[in-house]
């Protein structure tokens, strides 16, 4: 059994939901994010988002965005991204670790390279933001020979044909845009999350995680209450970018915002 599965069953066993945070590797500087991993596990993240710097995060915001300029100006790349995951499952082989990012860096290192070395470093599942599954062939039998979840992006618009195609090629969780845009957008909707992942969960068995919109602990528990994990990053990296430079307040201040969902959630 994967870690990823492994983490929603027992959370589900304890009638909890999944608190996922999402930070940018490298930013704002390599050597904060294996610490700042730990720092949010503490905090009572239960699976760790890991972004892959990109030059062009085309379904990211000016957030996101800035956080990966930051991060490859310290010229941090995949083969760093995976050393980081290496580096923190000296002391951690329990949380999931998934990486978020876009095809070409992997494309550049080879499907195979990539697969064998990101599950040796203990890598459990990767969000290619840019490969729907319709265009998947070639990559999903490498990463289903070395153990590495597929995770799929679903939004307000997806039709229920195409949630099939998901739930198909995927494992470990889909991940549920609520809102329409890119990362950091504004306004959620809780009950109209709520009537589009009745349609999702009436097609697929997988956990489904919620992101997009989540910058406080009031909007993470009311998510909590419907999704099976609640995904945190623009608020975040922002949080990263106000204090670039000082790893200790970056570390405190987004410990103490996840702290502040984790006991929602669990209150809610």
């Amino acid at each position: 059994m994967s870690r990823i599965t492994a983490t929603f069953d027992a959370l589900k066993a304890e009638n909890k939901t999944a608190l996922v945070p999402y930070v940018t590797a490298g930013d704002s500087d390599p050597s904060i994010t294996v610490p700042l991993m730990h720092k949010m596990v503490e905090a009572g993240a239960n699976i760790i988002e890991l972004g892959v710097p990109f030059s062009d995060p085309m379904a990211d915001g000016p957030t996101i965005q800035l956080a990966c300029e930051r991060a490859l100006a310290h010229n941090t790349s995949l083969n760093d991204v995976i050393n980081m995951v290496a580096e923190f499952r000296k002391t951690n082989d329990s949380v999931p670790v998934v990486l978020m990012g876009y095809l070409n860096p992997i494309e550049v290192m080879g499907y195979e390279t990539f697969a064998k070395k990101a599950a040796a470093a203990g890598v459990d599942g990767v969000l290619t933001v840019d490969l729907p599954p319709e265009e998947s062939n070639d990559v999903l039998p490498v990463f289903r020979e070395h153990g590495l979840d597929s995770i799929y992006l679903l939004s307000p618009t997806t039709q229920p044909e195409r949630i099939q195609k998901v739930s198909d090629a995927g494992s470990g969780f889909v991940y549920y845009v609520s809102l329409k845009g890119v990362t950091g957008s504004n306004i959620l909707d809780v009950d109209d999350v709520a009537k589009h992942l009745d349609v999702i969960r009436g097609i697929t068995d997988m956990p489904v995680g919620v992101g997009f919109g989540i910058k406080d602990a009031e909007t993470a528990a009311k998510v909590s209450s419907i999704a099976d994990a609640v995904v945190v990053g623009s608020v975040l990296v922002k949080m990263v970018e106000k204090n670039a430079g000082n790893a200790d307040k970056i570390m405190n201040n987004i410990s103490d915002l996840l702290s502040s969902m984790r006991r929602a959630m669990d209150e809610f």
